[in-house]
């Protein structure tokens, strides 16, 4: 009775595997009857699935252990292929002898099917088809493997389709999503069979071109893919034309982890969309490495920053003709901790690209002007300049929060604040910085621009500029001694001071031989190393009353 009826279909044979009985739920599942099954053996339900080699294993535990699990894809009287979950023991008699083998099995096909089905919506892209995130990550660290076991180029390509939200927004979702699944078969068509082609979301996609040659294998398939994708698809009975752009890069070259690797194809598909789209962008490990440098030191900044480890030297400026001290130029310092005293040149070329310039530009200026109003409080009046970008100067409200620091020293005049700006910053938002320029004039503050020489000034330049003061770079002014061409520029630059009526001082004075020559030009006023070092704040008062001039600067005009 129990046998007739259990749920699981039951296989007796003897010991030479020779079906002796079977029961009802035998007869559900495979689809034969207990006469058609009745002194065979049941390797005729054998479905070609599993190999010699499976079945060697089987007997063998069943030999050694008396038993044996698992699953056995069978096939039923219609041909039909199934999974069953099978379990077969050994019956002994009381001599230890076998004398029967028992097979309980179930059909296990819903499971699987459901199985599958979640495998599928875990693994694979519902609208696509194509292998999703997860599975494409899978997918990637076994050709990584491969890649590094063969030594061989892999290529992770990361593509954004360009013109995709027009299609979307004009035609709606469900055009969209017509047109992405287009685009995929277009993908898949474009690559070789070992290849992966993986939808991340949107309009996003990888493809993982794998066993490379090399390099230029790689850039052949991507030539290929953009002209497949250049054909005009049909959408709706109207013809759409899509491009992708592609950012890619390869391995070994790149050796970075899996997520890495996706990350650097990203930014080069960045590079490529910026470069003017429907193309591909190879990504460049070198710059990637100076990128990450930059990185870690502009958060090292940001931890120095917080922790006071910035301040503000000053430099002399003097009218060597006169003998006296006419200002101080501020200049940042980073008292770095393991590394000492630090220039501006180990770090300001990273914070004046960063979202961190206008705090720090911010704190310089607050910092000379506060400087001022205690230098004034002890009976010193010193000018003080400070460095500023151009782009420093187009932030908005530039203008109205310098205007409230002075307010808030009223000691401080404004005509004792000088702004330096670089010419070749100056020069890249000309109308916006002159206006700003015009605007702090206004309030009494002055500008000079500074490394005059190094941009591409016009005269019309030079004859609408804001500023009073030009600076003349130290490069010129460090080898007009013995190099003709620059002596011939400072003394060009000298020359257009005065036909329009500017300031002029040179930077970079490091002999006494400099400083008579810049007199004989009509230069008097300089700074530089023969002057002064830049120094703390509370040794500027010190200096200025002893410094004195050369006996060798005492020349007549």
């Amino acid at each position: 009775n129990v046998f007739e009826h259990a749920r699981e279909g039951i296989v007796i044979t003897d010991v030479e595997g020779t079906i002796v009985d079977v029961n009802r739920a035998f007869e559900e599942i495979s689809g034969y009857s207990r006469d058609e099954v009745m002194g065979r053996n049941p390797k005729f339900l054998k479905s070609g699935h599993h190999d010699a080699g499976f079945y060697a294993e089987m007997w063998q535990s069943i030999t050694e252990r008396g038993y044996w699990h698992g699953e056995i894809w069978n096939r039923r009287k219609s041909g039909a292929i199934y999974p069953q979950s099978t379990s077969i023991s050994a019956v002994h008699n009381a001599k230890g002898q076998v004398t029967y083998y028992v097979a309980l099995l179930a059909d296990i096909s819903i499971f699987k099917e459901n199985q599958m089905r979640l495998e599928r919506m875990a693994y694979y892209d519902p609208l696509t088809g194509l292998p999703n995130r997860t599975l494409l990550a899978d997918r990637l660290r076994l050709m990584l493997s491969r890649a590094q076991r063969e030594h061989r180029i892999l290529a992770v390509c990361y593509l954004d389709l360009d013109g995709f939200k027009p299609v979307n927004d004009l035609w709606g979702h469900a055009a969209g999503d017509e047109l992405l699944v287009q685009v995929a078969q277009r993908f898949q068509q474009s690559v070789r069979g070992d290849d992966t082609v993986a939808r991340l979301g949107g309009d996003e996609f990888v493809i993982l071109l794998n066993n490379l040659n090399g390099i230029e294998e790689g850039e052949q398939i991507l030539k290929r893919i953009l002209a497949k994708l250049s054909v005009p698809l049909t959408l709706k009975a109207a013809e759409v034309t899509v491009s992708a752009s592609i950012g890619v890069t390869f391995f070994p070259g790149d050796g970075a982890d899996p997520d890495t690797l996706v990350r650097h194809a990203d930014q080069a598909m960045y590079r490529a969309k910026q470069s003017g789209r429907n193309r591909y962008h190879l990504f460049d490990p070198e710059r990637d490495r100076r990128a990450q440098v930059q990185r870690d030191l502009l958060d090292r900044i940001r931890q120095g920053w917080n922790a006071g480890e910035f301040c503000l030297y000053y430099q002399p400026k003097v009218d060597m003709r006169q003998g006296r001290v006419i200002g101080m130029e501020a200049l940042a310092r980073w008292r770095h901790p393991k590394e000492g005293l630090l220039a501006p040149a180990a770090f300001i070329h990273v914070v004046e690209h960063a979202d961190f310039a206008p705090i720090f530009n911010d704190w310089v200026l607050e910092t000379a002007i506060q400087q001022m109003a205690a230098w004034h409080g002890a009976g010193v009046i010193v000018p003080v300049s400070v460095n500023l970008s151009a782009h420093c100067l187009e932030q908005p409200g530039f203008v109205v929060r310098l205007q409230a620091r002075l307010a808030h020293y009223p000691y401080v005049r404004p005509a004792w604040l000088e702004i330096e700006v670089l010419e070749t910053t100056a020069m890249e938002e000309t109308q916006r910085v002159f206006e700003v320029i015009s605007e702090c004039r206004k309030l009494g503050i002055r500008f000079a621009i500074d490394d005059f020489g190094t941009g591409y000034s016009s005269l019309t330049y030079l004859k609408q500029l804001p500023a009073q003061t030009l600076k003349i770079d130290r490069g010129f002014v460090r080898d007009m001694l013995f190099d003709p061409g620059d002596l011939a520029i400072v003394r060009g630059i000298i020359g257009l001071t005065a036909a329009f009526k500017l300031d002029v001082i040179a930077e970079g004075v490091e002999s006494l031989e400099h400083g008579v020559l810049l007199m004989q030009l009509g230069c008097d006023c300089a700074q530089g190393y023969v002057i002064s070092r830049p120094m703390p704040a509370e040794e500027v008062p010190d200096w200025i009353g002893h410094w004195r001039k050369p006996a060798a600067w005492d020349i007549g005009r």
